[in-house]
């Protein structure tokens, strides 16, 4: 089984530097509020393309008083035998990437050997908050079953933003039509991306309904384009951007946006067994959707990548009822990969018995129980 065997942390948040020799089990971090335990996820997150499970800026991860850039490395036991993986900061505020000892051409090759995804307390007004929020969450799934759709995102964000101040300064015609040909060819992929991804997604948890241990989802991406007709050859569907763009630069630049496009889309969820909108759910099935639905998607990568995903899960077990948590645990011993739970309180993982390794986490240090 694909797992972590060994994690290096150096001037990463609150920990000078940490380490850890791990085995294939499942890993929980138990500790009080404060001690470090989400810290030392995030390091985990930042072995995929991103900006890991907070989203932060890289600078911010460094160590208060620390000269010494930040690093994370993880050595990853595959099929094919160990592969260390590390990044840490460069001295632009960005990240750098080492694969077995060489420097990587780009972040998305650490997706070769490991895909990670995560449940934070952060996300648990998924389905209520802002359309930004699910949009995110919706390319984390697709990053992960494609691991350069993170960088279409971020590019074609950089180029929306070139058009908005070139439309605030009534710049050049030519040079705009440049930019929104970029961004189209950029938002048809993200599309098509995403469309793609929900649709394999979908299709896989309607085979899984009628026996799963948490409630299903019916997932949907509302329309692109107003006429609710949406091209499905990646050609028209840039043709159609580029034109939408360029009839709607007067409404765009009095707006001060981008109007239209890609970043506007909203993921729809339904609650699938109860056939209603799953904000309009308890907090506990809003919780049970959201963890059935990365279990769905983990079940997913594994199936179309043949690399099962780390799963990070942030005190997701203080909310569960001892069902739910044992209904939980086979889940996840059942996608055959390597967990890491957190929470204040290690009875809470008592169901997984010596499936886990336990580890206590102590203002920045690491102790095996």
């Amino acid at each position: 089984m694909r797992h972590l065997s060994r994690l290096r942390l150096t001037a990463f948040r609150n920990y000078a530097a940490a380490a850890l020799d791990l085995d294939s089990r499942h890993v929980v971090l138990t500790g009080s509020n404060g001690a470090g335990k989400t810290n030392l996820l995030e390091a985990v997150s930042l072995l995929s393309p991103g900006r890991g499970l907070r989203r932060a800026a890289f600078e911010t991860v460094q160590s208060q008083g620390s000269d010494i850039g930040w690093a994370v490395a993880a050595t990853v036991e595959t099929d094919d035998g160990p592969a260390d993986i590390g990044t840490g900061a460069t001295p632009d505020g960005g990240r750098r990437v080492r694969i077995n000892g060489a420097n990587a051409r780009s972040v998305e090759a650490m997706s070769d050997y490991l895909r990670v995804l995560w449940l934070t307390p952060a996300m648990d007004g998924l389905f209520s908050g802002p359309a930004s929020d699910r949009r995110r969450f919706l390319d984390r799934l697709v990053t992960t079953l494609i691991p350069s759709h993170s960088a279409s995102v971020n590019d074609y964000d950089k180029a929306m933003r070139q058009r908005n101040r070139l439309l605030e300064d009534g710049g050049d015609t030519a040079w705009l039509g440049a930019i929104e040909a970029q961004m189209a060819e950029l938002g048809a992929s993200i599309h098509l991306a995403r469309t793609d991804s929900l649709s394999h997604l979908q299709t896989l948890i309607g085979q899984s309904l009628d026996d799963a241990s948490f409630p299903a989802a019916h997932l949907a991406l509302t329309p692109l384009f107003e006429d609710g007709v949406e091209p499905a050859a990646s050609a028209a569907l840039e043709a159609s951007l580029v034109d939408i763009w360029r009839q709607g630069r007067g409404r765009d630049r009095a707006a001060g946006r981008t109007l239209a496009g890609p970043h506007r889309v909203d993921l729809e969820v339904t609650y699938a067994q109860k056939g209603i909108p799953a904000a309009l759910g308890s907090t506990g099935e809003q919780k049970a959707l959201l963890i059935g639905l990365i279990l769905a998607h983990a079940r997913l990568v594994k199936l179309r990548t043949a690399i099962t995903p780390f799963l990070l899960l942030d005190e997701i077990a203080a909310h569960l009822d001892p069902d739910r948590r044992r209904a939980l645990f086979s889940a996840l011993d059942g996608l055959g990969t390597q967990c890491f739970l957190t929470g204040t309180d290690r009875l809470l993982f008592e169901a997984l018995g010596d499936r886990a390794q336990t580890i206590t986490v102590r203002e920045g240090r690491l102790q095996h129980d």
